[in-house]
């Protein structure tokens, strides 16, 4: 998916003079300049086809997602540290890394801010059920789990379709039961997490390795000492050792913490091809 979009500089004016005369007391003119520039930067955001399975929940390391429920999907907060690993291990696909581009051109006559949207490939982890079982003498909200799975295996069948199996129950005319078909469960969980009773549905699977695209790299000709990167590594992964920094890969997980705050750019993320 790429997006453009524009917006006048006549109205990004309008919006700057509002906001300064609520911060400007000394009554004297604002004056807007605005001067040539091109930003970029990273969006993680959820998408609604969010199966509420809190999977990106579970898997972040700086809990910076705040968890879904039958209501509302997952939300990104602003702990969030793009370490891209929600991206890459929700089962459905609804978390999407998107890349930002802003720029502003004075030449340009049309006088606009641009925007491009546009959505980034990220490898997956592999996600996927080794077993999966319901608890029938629990009464549950079984029509929910149906409702959130995202393949169809869950669903509600009558007593015929039961004909010869083992449930443990006696089943009753005219009544719904559940039923998973293990051939299209994907083991996202979503049946599991919003389940009323804790055991109703009891999965096991498997989650596969993070796979890092990216690598921090680290010049230490430019480091300063200064320890800003140790004070805001997320998961204590930097440390200064006799003045030379020194990264554990096992606990990096490759966000924009280090490389943002070092003030010399010693540090920066290098994409793996």
């Amino acid at each position: 998916m790429n997006v453009s979009f524009i917006k006048q500089m006549k109205d990004m004016e309008r919006e700057v003079l509002l906001k300064s005369v609520e911060l400007d007391d000394d009554g004297e003119d604002f004056q807007f300049e605005l001067e040539d520039f091109s930003t970029e930067q990273e969006i993680i955001a959820i998408a609604p086809r969010c199966v509420r399975c809190n999977t990106c929940v579970s898997e972040c390391p700086v809990n910076a997602i705040e968890p879904a429920n039958i209501f509302r999907i997952a939300k990104i907060t602003d702990k969030c540290v793009k370490c891209e690993i929600c991206v890459q291990t929700c089962p459905v696909s609804a978390i999407k890394l998107i890349n930002n581009r802003v720029s502003y051109n004075d030449e340009d006559e049309r006088d606009v801010i641009e925007y491009n949207l546009s959505n980034v490939r990220s490898p997956h982890r592999v996600v996927r059920m080794n077993s999966i079982s319901i608890d029938y003498s629990d009464d549950n909200n079984w029509a929910d789990c149906a409702n959130l799975c995202p393949t169809n295996a869950f669903t509600l069948q009558f007593k015929e379709f039961f004909e010869g199996m083992e449930i443990g129950i006696e089943l009753i005319d005219d009544e719904l039961y559940p039923h998973i078909n293990e051939k299209m469960c994907i083991g996202c969980g979503a049946c599991v997490e919003i389940s009323l009773n804790d055991f109703a549905v009891k999965l096991d699977r498997y989650i596969g390795p993070i796979i890092h695209s990216r690598e921090i790299d680290i010049n230490h000709d430019l480091c300063v000492n200064c320890f800003l990167c140790e004070e805001n590594c997320p998961t204590g992964a930097i440390e200064l050792v006799d003045g030379e920094v020194v990264l554990d890969n096992d606990k990096c997980v490759r966000c924009v913490e280090c490389t943002n705050h070092c003030p010399v750019g010693a540090l920066k993320r290098v994409e793996i091809e």
